[in-house]
């Protein structure tokens, strides 16, 4: 039996996510559960696709990655839609949101359409919807068990990095716990642009000239710019919070200037 993961924006103050897994249990009492987060900021996609692009990888081909994530989709007045997805050797369960979008920057490999349950009970769309479907995945049933091929998938668009000859503009893409920000600025793209010319990072009225091999490198309250295992740059304060302290969030404008040729 595959392993099961779940990400979702329930947080850990009432009884949702213990309600989840007593679903899950309830239809396969020897499931393996492994949390990844349950504490997504409530509907933000972007965080839910941050987190779960950053380690879905390391789990084992054949994990069902179950997403609670602003679980009823696009709104707006729209019929609910839910997905399942096949991606890089690994099966996703998450509503019609954009978040798959995200996830594989396009389609899926293989996409299906979860019927929605009966009646019109839509007050837990993670566990009546995509509880079922992630067991029946994990115990090893085919994709196309689930429903028919889906049409269609929501779409939001990544941030794009601007290249030019002598600057990168990207933006942050995550803030985490400790306030770190976390920018879609690559290693690659630093180096194919700077081509061995030092770079200078500009955010807020700061310039951070140095690029160190980890934060603790840094002097306490020093801005400090680097690389994390990701290969993203990496914005933070020595033994603070770079958010709060830079008035940067999600988002916000991050240039890497070298100088001209």
């Amino acid at each position: 039996m595959a392993l099961l993961t779940l990400l979702t924006d329930f947080g850990y103050r009432d009884h949702y996510v213990a309600a989840l897994k007593a679903r899950l249990l309830h239809l396969e009492p020897a499931l393996q559960l492994l949390d990844i987060s349950h504490a997504v900021e409530a509907f933000n996609i972007a965080h839910a696709v941050y987190v779960l692009s950053s380690v879905y990888q390391d789990f084992p081909a054949g994990t069902v990655h179950l997403v609670g994530v602003s679980d009823l989709g696009r709104g707006h007045g729209a019929e609910p839609v839910w997905h399942a997805a096949h991606y890089q050797g690994h099966y996703f369960v998450s509503a019609d949101n954009g978040l798959l979008n995200l996830l594989c920057d396009g389609r899926p490999e293989e996409l299906i359409s979860l019927p929605p349950p009966g009646g019109s009970n839509l007050a837990s769309p993670t566990r009546d919807v995509l509880a079922p479907a992630a067991v029946r995945l994990a115990q090893g049933e085919p994709l196309s068990a689930l429903g028919p091929p889906a049409p269609d998938l929501h779409q939001l668009l990544n941030r794009q990095l601007r290249l030019q000859d002598n600057r990168i503009t990207g933006h942050v893409i995550h803030v985490d716990h400790y306030g770190n920000l976390i920018t879609n600025i690559s290693r690659s793209a630093v180096e194919v642009v700077g081509r061995g010319r030092p770079p200078a990072v500009h955010f807020a009225r700061e310039t951070v000239r140095e690029l160190l091999p980890h934060f603790a490198a840094g002097e306490p309250g020093a801005a400090v710019c680097t690389f994390n295992s990701r290969d993203c740059l990496c914005i933070g304060i020595g033994q603070g919070h770079a958010a709060e302290l830079l008035g940067l969030y999600y988002d916000s404008q991050v240039d890497v200037r070298f100088v001209a040729d």
